[in-house]
This record gives structure tokens, sequence and C-alpha cells, in this order.
């Protein structure tokens, strides 16, 4: 990390333009709280205002942005508290559905606060309170303020489970120096893939490990017994399949293929679950001037015999989810978002479909779709008859499941690389 070479010009007036941007952050935060975006009890911590004490000793802190980034950083949590026993953890995100995530799954000696907006002065007021002994930054997100401030405090910093797509990788080309200056301020990266790793090395990054998925290392989702037991109980006559992580545009083209579902499986239901559950009366209000027969989950709404699609607009229930349902759309792939994480179901025996929009998880789904653990669909059309394919041949969706399950079987290495590159940089594993 070089902290004496002078900073490009762009990245100087960033920082003052930023300085000078308080208002114009605090107009967008109460905005973002008006669409139920923050929290605005806690609008403080946005301005680097702790809402929690410090604790005494070694703190690690990981950032990351949303709900997936937050799942590694958990990962991360509990490996490093084997590591150190009592080690204290401070956990930064910036959604309120991570926020609501971290508060149900943190357990002792970890915390969780919002990450402050890149202004200078909440940087510094969020660095001065926390004092991290090491920063562990998850995947992608690059707050140049946030960097800048902890590296001029020689707060020691990884880069850890980075990914980075072909068209990220073209604007940050475009700013050499920028990115040298970000992303030499690591003292290490630990990259996904080696395509990654050599992105990083082209922008000035150091120290590059290729350490692998962190998302393969997860343990399956929890669940509710009891509701789990309900739910298998009511739905045990109707054939059922379930989209999950949806995202706008997708949910109607997954009615549309649920509605040829029904064509031959007329008291067929779909589960839908979006990525963003404050979406759901927008997605039942669109589905039910489709046509269709809407329950809500938040709304406490039952499944009732004429029920079409269950609107599952809850959070932290997919892993009830997984287990109901044998048939999975993963979302985020019918519609140019990148695609959402297929290891999930697949760690709950669960009959994968994706849509072509996979390029967030393209290594994966790449080595599930030639092992024949997943199957690609390009529209609604074609969901609809690979559900109704799947629902009509149990023993189909019996392989297909298991083909989904064996592809991310034995991956403990990934954590332990992770960790084994990690050491030399946590609080008292310095030898």
């Amino acid at each position: 990390m070089n902290t004496t070479a002078p900073l490009p010009l762009s990245l100087r007036l960033y920082r003052t333009l930023t300085g000078f941007a308080a208002p114009v952050f605090d107009f967008l935060l109460k905005r973002r709280i008006q669409k139920g975006k923050e929290d605005p009890k806690r609008f403080g911590e946005r301005k680097g205002e702790p809402s929690l004490d410090r604790p005494d000793g070694p703190l690690v802190w990981l950032h990351g942005a949303s709900v997936g980034e937050s799942l590694v950083g958990l990962i991360l949590v509990a490996e490093l508290q084997k590591q150190i026993p009592n080690l204290n953890v401070l956990l930064t995100s910036g959604t309120v559905t991570s926020a609501d995530l971290l508060a149900r799954r943190l357990g002792q000696n970890a915390q969780h606060q919002f990450i402050p907006v890149d202004h200078p002065a909440y940087v510094g007021r969020f660095l001065d309170h926390w004092k991290p002994d090491l920063a562990l930054w998850i995947e992608s997100e690059i707050w140049p303020n946030l960097i800048l401030e902890s590296a001029a405090r020689d707060i020691p910093m990884a880069l850890v489970n980075a990914r980075m797509s072909d068209r990220s990788f073209g604007n940050w080309s475009k700013r050499q120096r920028i990115a040298a200056a970000l992303f030499g301020s690591f003292q290490t990266c630990l990259a996904i893939d080696q395509r990654t790793a050599d992105k990083l090395k082209a922008l000035g990054g150091q120290s590059i490990h290729v350490t692998g998925n962190l998302k393969l290392a997860a343990a399956p989702l929890p669940h509710d017994k009891t509701a789990l037991s309900g739910l298998q109980q009511l739905l045990k006559d109707r054939s059922i399949w379930l989209a999950s992580s949806t995202h706008n545009g997708e949910e109607l083209q997954c009615a549309e293929a649920h509605r040829r579902v029904r064509e031959t499986h007329n008291t067929a239901l779909l589960i839908l679950v979006p990525r963003h559950p404050e979406r759901g009366p927008a997605i039942a209000k669109s589905l039910k001037e489709a046509g269709f027969q809407i329950a809500l989950r938040s709304l406490n709404q039952m499944i009732a015999s004429d029920t079409q699609v269950y609107v599952a607009d809850t959070l932290g229930e997919l892993g009830l989810f997984y287990r109901l349902c044998d048939i999975v759309f993963v979302g985020g792939s019918l519609v140019a978002h990148g695609g959402q994480n297929p290891l999930e179901p697949a760690r709950l025996d669960c009959a994968i479909l994706h849509g072509p929009h996979i390029e967030n998880f393209a290594e994966i789904y790449s080595a599930m779709d030639t092992s024949s653990a997943a199957l690609s669909v390009n529209d609604a059309d074609a969901l609809g008859e690979a559900v109704d394919s799947l629902l009509q041949d149990p023993s189909k969706c019996a392989n297909l499941a298991q083909a989904a399950q064996q592809s991310v079987a034995a991956t403990d290495h990934v954590i332990d690389h992770t960790i084994e590159v990690l050491k030399p940089l946590l609080p008292g594993k310095k030898d």
C-alpha cells in the first residue's frame, strides 16, 4: 500500500465535493426513509453517529452492501470467532433488509451498524468511534472516502470474496489511477476466481489470492420447523413450485409460466418470494390485475383452495420455502440483473431452474449446467414447460436435485483458505 503517492486530481475533487454535500446527503436519506429504505430510528448511523458503544479489546470490522454480502459476513464471523475466542466484531451494511437479517442471526460479541454515507466528516466520526483493528470489505462495494481515511489511519484492510463483472472492470479501467489508489489501499485481495484476480491485479491490487467463493461455504438456510410442518400438511395434495428472489419484471413472467403449468396441473400453486419483500403489495396488485387469485403472507392471508399464487413477501424465510418445494426457479435471471445465488436451494435438495441472465454467478451456473445440476430457460413459456415436465416426472426432478446438491459438496476448503490468507492481519495472529 502506497500512502505517500499523491492522490489523482479526480479523487481529490471527489473528497472536496463530498465534503460540501451534507445537505444533499440529508435530502437523499430522508427520501429513502419515506420509501422505507432507511430506518428512521437509526438515521444517525448513516452520518457516522454510533448507536452502540465500542466494546473493549480487539475489533474486526466487516462491511457488506446488502443481504448477500451480509450472509458471507456471517460465515466469516463464525470462523473468526473460532480462531480468536471473545473477538469483537462489527458488521456494517447499507440496507434495512440486511439489518433485519443480522439482528436475528448475529451472536455474542457481534454488533451491526449502518455504514455511514461517504462524507469525510461522517466517515471520520465512524472511524474515531470504532477504531477497528482490521477492516474486511466483502465482495465489491467501494467507498473512496471510507477506504482512504482507513488507509490514512493505518487500519489494515482486505478485500474478501472479491468479484468483478466485465462491465465494472471496463469502467475501472477507464479510471486507472483512481483504481490503483483505491485497490492499492488493501493489504491483500481475496478473489473468488482467477478472472477476478487478473482484473484486480490489472487495476493495482496487491497480494492477490484466489480463495474461492465463500458463498460455497454457507450452512443451509435456517427455517421454522412448525411453520414447515403446517404448510406441508396444508399443501400435501397440491403440486407446488417456487420462484425465489425475484426482481421487478419477473413476477408476471413467473405467473404466466404458472398459467401454463395449471393447464395440466389445475390445482398447482406458485409460491413467489420477491428479493425485496417491500414490493409484495405491488406484486399482488399486478398479479390480481392479470387475473390470478393471490394470497399475501405479510398480511397473514391463508392459502385457500382457489389460491393460485402465494406471495411470500417476508424476510428470512427462504430456508422454509426451499424445504417445502422440490422445484425452484432462482430469480434475477429472467431480467438483466445477473442472477441470484443458486447454492442455497442446491443445498436443500431442490431441482433448480434459471434464466439466461446469470453473470453474477456465471462460473457456478456453468458448472451446474455442465453437470446437469440446473436447467436454463429463456422465457416464461420455457419456464412453464420445464416446471410442467418436472412435475410430471418425479424421478427426473429428484435426479436434478441430487446433482445440484453434489455440485456444492466438499467446499470447506474455501473458508479454510480464506482464514489462512487473512491470518497475518488478524489481531493476535501476527505470527
